[in-house]
């Protein structure tokens, strides 16, 4: 009798797990139906999107080719948003690609309506239907005032095309069942107030992915405390780096930071923007997109500092370049 209960059991549990991964297989992730209009294509929407793509938002960081063996990886000429492969020693859960975003028909967004793009940007569904894998930053994008995410589409739609065949994300099991909880439709979402100096603060920390970056993470999954750093980037056996603790810890954070330091802490790199970046090693090696937020406007920039210092501090000493004691 007893054999007969536990056979009944583990058929039951059997039943349970296969309909349950089932169930995870074949759903759809939650997306809207994609808007069908056009953004329109003025100069000033075009302006804020160059602003959101190549500073606050940095999708050059990820989508675009660059020269990791000059400081901060600077822009390949000409290889802007044609896309980007992982590397293995992310340690992200498969072959994550970030995909060709210039307007190619035939490798990048070149067949995507406008509507498509903003439903990739700020719920995570790609024009097929697939939950994208949320590294791309989707969670956060979903905050994007409605105005932001056309300007950024407006200014995308003004990329050169470039051919860059790439492959498809390929997620390990179980992420790849599960990253389709990701998605979410944004809905509306209005912009801003730019005279609530926090809030603001808080809207464009959001966007340029503080946390997401200086929050420890495993398999792209935060697991840290926020803003305490110590997430690891490492791109190749001598190529790596940890990010820093930027909560308002005075001992091991930025809690004695002034306003003023924080800026000239990015805009001391501007003098590479007109020279260009030096040659760096190792030593150097950063992922933090210096030369994108030393062209980030003043009062963004102390928006930022205002919000970051309202966050609880976290005593996390972090070595940024281990092996090099820094």
């Amino acid at each position: 009798m007893w054999k007969k209960a536990l056979g009944i059991l583990a058929l039951t549990v059997l039943t349970v797990t296969i309909g349950g991964l089932a169930f995870l297989y074949f759903r759809k992730p939650a997306m809207a139906k994609p808007s069908s209009s056009s953004v329109p294509m003025t100069a000033q929407r075009i302006a804020r999107g160059k602003y959101l793509f190549e500073v606050v938002a940095d999708c050059d960081g990820c989508h675009s080719e660059r020269d990791f063996s000059r400081f901060a990886g600077p822009l390949i000429a000409g290889r802007r948003g044609k896309g980007f492969a992982f590397p293995a020693e992310l340690g992200l859960p498969g072959n994550v690609v970030a995909p060709n975003l210039t307007p190619d028909r035939e490798t990048g967004l070149g067949a995507w309506t406008d509507g498509d793009k903003i439903r990739a940007i700020r719920d995570g569904v790609s024009r097929d239907g697939r939950a994208l894998f949320p590294v791309m930053g989707y969670p956060r994008f979903r905050h994007m005032s409605d105005e932001d995410v056309e300007a950024l589409v407006a200014f995308m739609n003004t990329l050169a095309p470039v051919r860059n065949p790439l492959p498809t994300t390929s997620l390990m099991f179980p992420v790849s069942l599960l990253v389709k909880s990701d998605p979410r439709p944004a809905g509306n979402v209005a912009a801003p107030d730019r005279s609530d100096k926090l809030r603001y603060g808080q809207y464009l920390a959001n966007l340029a992915g503080c946390q997401e970056c200086h929050t420890r993470a495993e398999r792209g999954r935060p697991v840290g405390q926020p803003f305490a750093g110590g997430e690891e980037f490492r791109f190749s056996e001598s190529l790596m780096a940890v990010s820093a603790n930027i909560s308002p810890d005075p001992e091991t954070g930025i809690g004695r930071w002034s306003e003023r330091r924080f800026l000239d802490t990015f805009y001391q790199y501007k003098p590479y923007l007109a020279e260009g970046s030096p040659k760096s090693g190792p030593e150097r090696f950063t992922v933090m997109p210096w030369l994108g937020f030393a062209q980030m406007e003043p009062e963004d920039l102390k928006a930022i500092y205002t919000y970051l210092m309202t966050q609880p501090p976290v005593n996390n000493k972090v070595e940024t370049r281990p092996g090099y004691g820094r």
